[in-house]
């Protein structure tokens, strides 16, 4: 701490293991602020007003308050006993967050038995997960697009190959869960999948599995038809609040959605997950991107865009590029 003086604070945590090649430690801290020029009540109002550099963020109400104002785009997520204001920041700068909330009055809180025997911050339904509410009503609890818990990179290969490598970093928290399944889209085929854990790079067991054979490893597959391929990495079972970072690498080949027209460059793909990241063949400049994306060159000169997804839905990311002519000499 260079440049701390005698009245800093700071948190100094020593790592469980040295981080393993090509791996990571993840450090989860938890601690409490008193600042009471960010956060105050004015007006009747509980005013929370703090610049937010972080680029996922997540925000949680006191019980029973609900929102009044906030100026950057975000979810609201009822986790059944809070509110929760959960954002990307897709800016290179701070978000200048200012988020306003008001005390329920008793007659406006409903309590929903239901959810409300989920853990406070864990958010533990899925997008698609439906609870029925006291009216009996379908309630939908959404997914937290801002969590850390899933980033995608692809690897262009030179467009007449039709192949792309990626690789793809997946946090599984759900207890008891032992592989993860990465079903190839129609059109696709894959090959030279690995993975290990980022923790502490053990290599981890993988296999490919299609058609009947997904049916009768008992795989939670849907549609499954005799060309389905499922890509089923293997890892020790996920115990009670422990969790495990995966890194999954695979090799795709997709002719429809990644060609070579003329001269021009072709990549036409959705992307479902909140963070993905696309790295140009070498040799090749950005010409057209539909979807905006931040840019940038990577250390051996290729171009990159990575696009943030902070919607439940999917983008269709199409991009073109032509290939970098060599100066006549």
């Amino acid at each position: 701490m260079r440049n701390a003086d005698s009245t800093s604070q700071y948190i100094r945590v020593r790592l469980a293991r040295p981080v393993p090649k090509d791996g990571e430690a993840r450090i989860l801290i938890d601690k409490t602020y008193y600042d009471p020029k960010s956060y105050y009540e004015e007006n009747g109002l509980l005013v929370f007003a703090r610049p937010l550099g972080i680029k996922r963020n997540a925000i949680l109400l006191p019980v029973d308050y609900e929102i009044v104002s906030c100026n950057v785009p975000s979810q609201i997520i009822d986790d059944g006993f809070r509110l929760s204001v959960s954002f990307w920041n897709t800016l290179p700068a701070e978000a200048p967050l200012v988020i306003k909330a008001r005390r329920l009055p008793m007659a406006s809180i409903v309590a929903n038995d239901v959810v409300r025997s989920a853990p406070a911050r864990g958010f533990p339904l899925p997008r698609e997960a439906a609870t029925a509410s006291p009216a009996g009503e379908r309630r939908i609890v959404p997914d937290e697009r801002a969590h850390q818990n899933r980033e995608i990179v692809y690897f262009l290969q030179q467009p007449e190959t039709h192949a792309f490598d990626l690789y793809h970093d997946y946090t599984e928290s759900k207890v008891g869960v032992d592989k993860y399944l990465n079903v190839v889209r129609t059109g696709s085929s894959v090959s030279h999948p690995s993975a290990r854990i980022l923790d502490t790079g053990e290599e981890l067991r993988w296999e490919i599995l299609m058609g009947d054979a997904i049916r009768r490893a008992g795989l939670d597959v849907a549609d499954v038809t005799p060309t389905t391929q499922v890509v089923v990495f293997h890892f020790a079972a996920v115990k009670a609040n422990g969790s495990v970072r995966l890194r999954m690498f695979e090799t795709y080949t997709d002719s429809a959605r990644y060609r070579l027209v003329g001269d021009t460059l072709l990549w036409d793909r959705s992307f479902g997950r909140p963070a993905n990241a696309v790295v140009l063949p070498a040799g090749w400049y950005l010409t057209n991107s539909t979807i905006p994306g931040t840019i940038s060159e990577t250390a051996d000169g290729r171009v990159r865009l990575d696009f943030i997804n902070p919607r439940p839905d999917d983008i269709d990311v199409f991009l073109t590029a032509r290939r970098r002519k060599r100066a006549s000499p």
